[in-house]
């Protein structure tokens, strides 16, 4: 049995190469999430006050000709003019000058403990994390035995050894708030440890200290950068706290809790101003942070990609 076959029996088809085309554009993983960032308005809002938030707490104290610890009574309690834009506190010091050296020194003692918190947490969470087993069970226990110990009672032994100071508020801070880092990265390198590259990298011979900040640790970057982001407020209200308990930085220096703390009796006289300013400072900081780290979490999850 035989077929006649003609060229009339077939249509030629046409050579659409649309459906090929690529439409979206090449993008890696970190450039995506920038994109994404910048659509959230809110976030971007945010980053902007935080740089400009830093910025006077660099800049803002050489903007005034006045001192953080000069005296004059005879300026003592008035109220914001062009003179003093923040006006000045019960002694006569210009609290323009003293908020943003107060801004400076919160700023500082949050990143620091932010940093500290980083390094332990990651190195602790990321060993057990990957050790698995026994090893992970020892170190998780003695992570839920320091959470049972009052914050505030390590900060008042902290500071019986070492005195009050900047140093000593660091070390506080630091000390027990990388446990919650910790915890973050022990999970997520428990879900990475058992995907296709970390088997590929053992049967290419890679020793388990590369695998594990080589490969495991850089892919939970996107969730250890939004933990830092709320790490900074949490640590700036701490502090905070502690200023407000008398149990910050000594005197000259002043952070933004030291400052609400000192502005306590200018409620009573009337000057409420002296507490609003700081006050305020610290809520806009606070917030700024936390609405950036929003707008992070949505940025760096791969499930939010359209």
């Amino acid at each position: 049995m035989s077929l006649d076959i003609n060229k009339g029996m077939f249509t030629p088809v046409s050579k659409d190469t649309d459906s090929e085309r690529i439409v979206r554009p090449s993008l890696s993983y970190w450039q995506d999430a920038w994109r994404r960032l910048k659509k959230n308005k809110i976030a971007m809002a945010s980053l902007f006050l935080i740089i400009t938030l830093g910025l006077l707490a660099i800049f803002g104290p050489y903007m005034r000709p006045f001192s953080y610890s000069d005296q004059s009574f005879a300026d003592a309690n008035k109220w914001p003019s062009l003179v003093h834009w923040f006006g000045t506190d019960d002694l006569g010091r210009d609290l323009w000058v003293r908020v943003w050296m107060g801004a400076r020194y919160s700023l500082f003692i949050a990143i620091m403990a932010a940093t500290i918190d980083l390094i332990i947490g990651v190195i602790y969470g990321g060993i057990s994390g990957y050790r698995g087993g026994k090893t992970d069970n020892i170190m998780m226990r003695i992570v839920e035995v320091l959470y049972a110990i009052p914050y505030l009672l390590v900060v008042i032994l902290l500071m019986v050894v070492m005195g009050q100071g900047l140093l000593t508020i660091i070390i506080a801070l630091g000390s027990l708030g990388w446990m919650g880092m910790a915890r973050l990265v022990r999970g997520q390198v428990m879900q990475l440890k058992e995907q296709e590259f970390v088997l590929a990298a053992r049967t290419l011979g890679a020793s388990n200290n590369r695998i594990l900040f080589k490969h495991l640790v850089p892919n939970t970057l996107g969730v250890i950068i939004v933990n830092i982001t709320f790490t900074i407020p949490s640590a700036i209200f701490a502090e905070a706290f502690l200023s407000f308990l008398g149990l910050g930085i000594p005197v000259p220096k002043a952070s933004l809790g030291t400052l609400t703390n000192d502005a306590l009796a200018s409620l009573i006289t009337g000057h409420t101003y002296q507490m609003f300013i700081p006050a305020a400072v610290i809520s806009l900081i606070m917030l700024a942070f936390n609405l950036l780290g929003d707008g992070l979490r949505d940025a760096l999850d791969p499930r939010m990609r359209k």
